[in-house]
């Protein structure tokens, strides 16, 4: 087979969880509810962080960028698939398929580095609490969250280029519900060694080296809580750490085991599913583990509700 690479004409099948038409409405149902579901309750924790200013410190100012992000990630992959499971058309363009190759690995990268950041604001808030807002100064915030989009532009714009230089062959089906880096450089005719090593370099290097700041900064959070004499202070602060690192661990284990698969294509299910998990279903429940527990969140959500609903009375 002769490898193709006609921006003009080249389509991808993204095949999706399953072929079952009978399994095409509630996959259908359970993807928009999850998407709404993770839409309004990021867009609250975004609309309370700006309405109250309480709330414009450090922790909220990351949490609130991490809601943003969550909703664009989940905004690239998810409506194109309730499209064409709605027009049962599997279809994606190439220039569709490589725009959202990049976005996808933006919004990965920045959640990467933003759950990084925040772990990093959590260990000088509670292990050097009298240097707290030396250290965490809004320009420096702005400065974190900057080299944040930063570096993830510039890894998201060198992973699509070297997509772009592969050639694909007759076999254009993706056996995943969205254009995954990875399912894609499979798919090429052509040689794709330099493809995988940059893949494994960079889920190594970015995912890899974040999680390593994210363990270190949890052991010394836990090492400072031991120190607290009360019991429900160290059982409620023990508590917290162990809600973030749920998220962490959900987010890091399943990207990375994406990634560092050895044999993708014989697993191409279990990739989709471990896909699911930290595009769909992190950012899920991030607003519920990061924020609704939250007292000073939720607080300030009732009061939002209960204005609102005066007006609407009033008038």
């Amino acid at each position: 087979m002769e490898p193709q690479n006609d921006t003009q004409i080249l389509e991808f099948l993204l095949l999706g969880f399953s072929e079952d038409p009978e399994l095409q409405p509630l996959i259908f149902g359970l993807f928009l509810s999850m998407y709404l579901v993770t839409v309004l309750g990021n867009l609250l924790i975004i609309l309370a962080t700006i309405s109250d200013s309480h709330l414009h410190m450090p922790m909220y100012f990351f949490l609130s960028n991490l809601s943003f992000v969550d909703i664009c990630f989940t905004s690239t992959t998810i409506p194109k698939m309730l499209v064409n499971i709605q027009t049962q058309r599997k279809a994606i363009r190439y220039e569709g398929c490589i725009i959202q190759i990049y976005f996808f690995t933006l919004l990965v990268g920045l959640d990467n580095f933003l759950l990084t950041v925040m772990a990093y604001d959590r260990y000088v808030a509670i292990c050097h609490p009298l240097h707290y807002m030396i250290i965490m100064k809004p320009q420096f915030c702005v400065l974190l969250v900057l080299a944040s989009w930063i570096t993830s532009a510039l890894n998201s714009l060198l992973q699509s280029l070297m997509v772009l230089k592969l050639s694909f062959c007759t076999d254009m089906e993706i056996p995943h519900f969205f254009c995954e880096p990875n399912q894609l450089v499979h798919l090429a005719c052509s040689d794709t060694f330099l493809n995988n090593m940059m893949l494994y370099f960079v889920a190594g290097l970015l995912g890899g080296g974040s999680l390593a700041g994210i363990l270190y900064s949890y052991a010394k959070i836990v090492s400072s809580i031991r120190a607290i004499s009360s019991a429900q202070g160290r059982y409620k602060a023990f508590s917290t750490c162990a809600s973030h690192l749920s998220v962490v661990s959900l987010f890091y284990c399943t990207l990375l085991g994406v990634y560092l698969s050895s044999d993708v294509t014989q697993n191409a299910h279990s990739s989709a599913t471990a896909s699911v998990m930290y595009s769909v279903v992190t950012p899920m429940l991030n607003p519920f583990i990061y924020s609704l527990r939250n007292k000073d969140i939720k607080s300030v959500l009732k009061t939002l509700f209960e204005r609102e609903t005066l007006k609407t009375l009033a008038s």
